[in-house]
């Protein structure tokens, strides 16, 4: 129980992988995943994953208890509830926990978000989460793999459409293609470029983390 708690400070230096990525190598399954620093990231990608993902990053400390509130007023079980999850908590998930929903995972993820926000900054809790999130069907994981799988480009090459086709794919990349996209994640993608435009607030929220 304690182990992630002592493991998180390492993380300011060392590149992690997530669970997923462990069980799919012992499993025998491929990964392919190369660590990006967020320099080398086009400044869209991180952007649009703010705006579409967790729009006031910048200013929780790893839980966002506003939009928390909000997404179990909307569910009646947690088998219903949708969104609340913060960028620091999905950090959280991804690199100690297990993927689906229950209230146990729950109640361990939100003290470990609070944890990896007081010990990381907000450029590295953003920086993992690029480069540990699940960007293609065939254990595609990170920014770099994503990007070259679906443009056969570097992340740091990325338009602002080509980031907001990834980040849509986000919740199902096994389902959602942003190589050949369908007419739903093409306006999915839109909404999240105009979205981005209007942000002021989260452009110069990506500006401080840099």
């Amino acid at each position: 129980m304690l182990l992630p708690y002592l493991i998180t400070p390492l993380y300011a230096v060392i590149d992690p992988v997530s669970t997923s990525m462990l069980w799919r190598r012992l499993g025998g399954a491929r990964v392919e995943r190369q660590y990006v620093p967020i320099a080398r990231i086009s400044p869209a990608l991180p952007l649009t994953v703010i705006v579409a993902e967790d729009g006031r990053f910048c200013s929780h400390h790893g839980i966002d208890l506003a939009e928390l509130r909000e997404a179990i007023a909307e569910a009646d079980d947690m088998d219903e509830m949708r969104g609340g999850s913060t960028i620091t908590q999905q950090v959280a998930k991804n690199l100690f926990l297990w993927q689906g929903r229950s209230y146990v995972r729950k109640a361990l993820e939100f003290p470990l978000a609070l944890w990896i926000d007081l010990i990381l900054s907000k450029r590295r809790i953003l920086e993992i989460y690029l480069n540990i999130a699940e960007w293609g069907p065939s254990g595609e994981f990170g920014a770099e793999a994503g990007a070259r799988r679906a443009f056969g480009k570097s992340p740091q090459e990325l338009s602002r459409y080509e980031a907001a086709l990834l980040v849509a794919t986000l919740p199902s990349p096994a389902k959602r293609n942003a190589r050949r996209p369908g007419p739903g994640l093409q306006r999915l993608a839109g909404l999240y470029v105009a979205r981005a435009a209007k942000s002021p607030a989260a452009a110069a929220c990506l500006r401080r983390s840099h």
